[in-house]
C-alpha cells in the first residue's frame, strides 16, 4: 500500500523494522556481554553504544582494545568498518537532501545498516514520496531498533559472563550482514565488488591488527567502481551499435 501521509510513513517504517529486532537484540546483548568481560561497567557500555551507535565498529574497537592495539590502529580500523556509512549517506542524499539541517543531522546519527537497507528500497519503489514522508519513514525504521539496541546493551552488560557460549551469539554479526547484503546485490558491479572483497579478505587475514578488513574493503570498492564504469561503457557501445544498424 502506497504511503500517503507523514504519519503513515513513520508507522510503516517502524513496522518494517520490527523483524530486525531478531538481529539487533542478540547483537546488542552480545556487545554488552563482551563489554562487561572487557572491564566496562554498565554505564560505560551504555555510553559506548549511545556515542558510537555502530555495532560492527563497536565490536572492532572493543576487540582491538582488549588486544592492546595502538590507539591509532583502533581508530583507523573502526572508521574503516564504518566507511560504508559514508556510501549510505551519499546514496540517501538525493532523497533526504532537501530536509532541514537538524533532521539531516539526526538522520546521520541514525544511519545504520537496517535503516539504510529498508529506506533505500522504499524510496526507490515509491518515488512519489515527499521529503517529509521519506524522512518520517527513515526515522520510523529506527523507532524500535535503536531503543532495542540500547536496552540489549544494558541487559548484556548486567548479565555479563552468565550467558553460556553454547548460545552462539557471536554468530549473529555475520548472519546479519549476509541477510542485509544478499538482497542488495542487484547489479553485476555489486557482485564484482562483493567477490573481490571476499577474495582479498581471505589472504588478508594474515595482516596484523585487522588491517585485512581495510584492504579488502578498499579493494572491493575500487573493483565495483571500475566494473560499473566498464559495464556502462559496454552498454553505451551496444546502444550505439544498434542505432547504427537501424
Amino acid at each position: 500500500m502506497a504511503i500517503t501521509t507523514t504519519k503513515s510513513a513513520f508507522w510503516k517504517g517502524l513496522r518494517d523494522s520490527v523483524p530486525f529486532l531478531l538481529v539487533s537484540g542478540p547483537f546488542g546483548l552480545l556487545f554488552g556481554v563482551l563489554a562487561a568481560e572487557a572491564g566496562l561497567n554498565v554505564l560505560e557500555a551504555w555510553t559506548f553504544s549511545m556515542a558510537v551507535f555502530a555495532g560492527s565498529a563497536q565490536f572492532t574497537a572493543l576487540q582491538l582494545l582488549q588486544e592492546n592495539t595502538p590507539l591509532l590502529i583502533v581508530l583507523v580500523s573502526a572508521l574503516a568498518v564504518n566507511l560504508r556509512v559514508a556510501m549510505y549517506s551519499a546514496s540517501l542524499t538525493p532523497y533526504l537532501g532537501d530536509a532541514p539541517l537538524w533532521q539531516r543531522a539526526c538522520a546521520a546519527y541514525l544511519t545504520v545498516d537496517q535503516s539504510y537497507a529498508l529506506s533505500i528500497v522504499k524510496f526507490e519503489d515509491e518515488p512519489q514520496m515527499t521529503t517529509p514522508q521519506r524522512m518520517a519513514y527513515f526515522f520510523g525504521t529506527n523507532g524500535v531498533v535503536a531503543p532495542g539496541w540500547m536496552i540489549a546493551t544494558v541487559t548484556g552488560a548486567l548479565v555479563g559472563a552468565q550467558i553460556p557460549d553454547s548460545w552462539g551469539l557471536d554468530f549473529v554479526l555475520p548472519l546479519a550482514f549476509l541477510a542485509m547484503t544478499g538482497p542488495m546485490l542487484r547489479t553485476p558491479a555489486h557482485m564484482v565488488a562483493c567477490f573481490v572483497a571476499i577474495a582479498t579478505a581471505l589472504p588478508a587475514t594474515l595482516l596484523p591488527y585487522n588491517l585485512g578488513l581495510i584492504v579488502a574493503g578498499v579493494a572491493g570498492m575500487m573493483a565495483g567502481a571500475q566494473a560499473e564504469l566498464w559495464f556502462e561503457r559496454a552498454s553505451a557501445r551496444r546502444n550505439a551499435s544498434q542505432e547504427t544498424r537501424q
